[in-house]
């Protein structure tokens, strides 16, 4: 048995409970040039061209396990409505969250019963797991969403996500899944991962912008430009992703995106949709899967197998107050980043008591 497989359970089954094996940038290499990377990116593009020109509002067909999924997610959102924030007054990361996420760590194995196999569940819970933050930091980012779309892959290839499913997968599956983290958001004021956010989109997220942009390729009307026009945004935020994140910035963050996400504010100058998706592609290989402080805390199993070659295995390091993955080589401050306000935190600490539970706009500074 390799370093990297850990039985799942201590018992021999083929499936392993992941490890992170992306340790220094020699890593970050193999695994640019890995199977499980050309794996990961190819579930991306297929999942990037069914929604091509298609609404999110369109009618999906539904299969038992894209049920099992919808279910599983509206669950951890009540989750969210049955934990109630703590009562203080901070900008940064609501401490609730954790007693969201151990019971995240407690059941979601159960949640997985009746949809994978028990011998798998410990490798796909994992996965699962991780999508939706740090316990300890109270953050998320990039990372965090691509263990979700890891989470799906793994189901992909235990064949319960077919080829077919594609669309319904985006559309139903992902696009609940952006629900429920912008509730856990709301609510427990998460901070973004990092010292950037996700690289200049919005504080969180990165894929809503790139399957947006392809649900908007081909429209006759809407052209990258109109996410300036407020009517449009107001019209059109149900039926494309893209113009929902749009929607959600300037719900939490006055001025205009110039200044407070420029990066959107440059791709909005771009001639056509499918230029606008071109580069999402590009930049996400580039600024997510390129990026060592990111890609050092993804893990891989059974299912998404890959050992980056490192002489050590992972590290745990002390960074503040909490210990984590710390690859090879790599400071300790670069690693975690400065810690950024949650905007509804910021927000809500200019209020009095009653604002914790409720949005409000924000100055960008």
């Amino acid at each position: 048995m390799s370093e990297a497989a850990v039985p799942a359970n201590g018992i021999e089954t083929g499936y392993y409970v992941p490890k992170r094996r992306i340790l220094s940038q020699e890593d970050l290499k193999r695994f640019e040039a890995s199977p499980v990377y050309a794996d990961y990116m190819g579930f991306l593009e297929q999942l990037n061209q069914a929604v091509l020109d298609t609404p999110t509002r369109t009618e999906c067909d539904r299969t038992p396990v894209i049920d099992h999924l919808v279910t599983l997610l509206d669950t951890l959102k009540q989750w969210c409505d049955e934990i109630q924030p703590d009562e203080h007054r901070t900008r940064f990361g609501n401490p609730a969250f954790r007693l969201w996420y151990d019971r995240l760590t407690e059941r979601g194995p159960e949640l997985l019963k009746g949809l994978v196999s028990d011998e798998a569940i410990p490798e796909v819970a994992r996965y699962l797991q991780e999508s939706f933050g740090n316990q300890e930091r109270i953050d998320y980012g990039t990372g965090h969403e691509a263990n979700f779309m890891a989470f799906l892959l793994c189901l992909k290839k235990l064949s319960l996500i077919r080829d077919e499913d594609a669309r319904a997968v985006v559309l139903l599956v992902f696009f609940k899944y952006i629900e429920v983290m912008r509730h856990l958001q709301f609510s427990y004021w998460l901070e973004p991962a990092g010292s950037h956010g996700v690289w200049g989109l919005d504080d969180y997220h990165f894929l809503p912008f790139l399957f947006g942009s392809s649900q908007l390729r081909g429209h006759k009307h809407l052209r990258p430009k109109s996410i300036h026009n407020k009517d449009i945004i107001e019209e059109y935020a149900k039926d494309y992703m893209y113009l929902a994140c749009i929607q959600f910035v300037n719900s939490v963050k006055t001025e205009s995106l110039r200044w407070h996400s420029p990066m959107l504010d440059d791709i909005s100058g771009v001639k056509t949709w499918d230029k606008v998706n071109q580069g999402m592609l590009k930049m996400y290989r580039a600024e997510v899967l390129g990026k060592l402080p990111i890609m050092q805390h993804f893990m891989f199993g059974s299912l998404l197998a890959f050992d980056g070659g490192s002489d050590r295995a992972e590290d745990e390091a002390t960074c503040g107050d909490h210990a984590h993955v710390h690859a090879l080589g790599q400071e300790l401050p670069t690693c975690c980043g400065m810690r950024i306000p949650s905007a509804f935190g910021a927000a809500a600490a200019a209020q009095d008591a009653t604002a914790a539970t409720h949005a409000r706009r924000l100055p960008f500074d």
